[in-house]
């Protein structure tokens, strides 16, 4: 049990050293942002997503790009559509919020929600992410 409850905590304590070192130094802590991925089955969705998710605060800036091709299994089946394809950019620490909130709004069963930790970039900019997302 001690060991399930500290693989659950990891991500919070993760999140909070980040923000203890990132305030005591001053400088950015690699992977304190992230970039999720969201496909979507139209433009209209993937606005209506974007927008849902900016004005909750979950995000300080999404890309929406334009249609691509997808080829997937699903349920057995070799599948090919358009898809396309947000670029959320956010605290990691709202990353699971942001999961969550995306999932009870998008129409696929099982939608796209994956993220990669920033490693390194313009500090100005990342700097703008933070003060645009709220902490927790």
């Amino acid at each position: 049990q001690v060991v399930t409850l500290s693989l659950l905590m990891y991500p919070v304590l993760r999140s909070l050293a980040l923000q203890l070192h990132s305030a005591v130094t001053g400088s950015y802590v690699s992977g304190a942002h992230s970039i999720a991925f969201i496909n979507c089955l139209n433009e209209q969705i993937a606005k209506d997503i974007a927008r849902a998710i900016l004005d909750k605060k979950l995000a300080a800036y999404v890309n929406i790009l334009p249609k691509s091709l997808a080829l997937y299994f699903w349920k057995g089946e070799l599948e090919e559509s358009t898809e396309i394809l947000l670029l959320v950019k956010t605290r990691t620490s709202k990353i699971g919020e942001l999961s969550n909130y995306v999932r009870s709004i998008h129409p696929f069963e099982i939608p796209e929600i994956i993220s990669l930790p920033i490693d390194q970039g313009n500090p100005l900019y990342l700097k703008w992410i933070e003060e645009s997302v709220p902490r927790d």
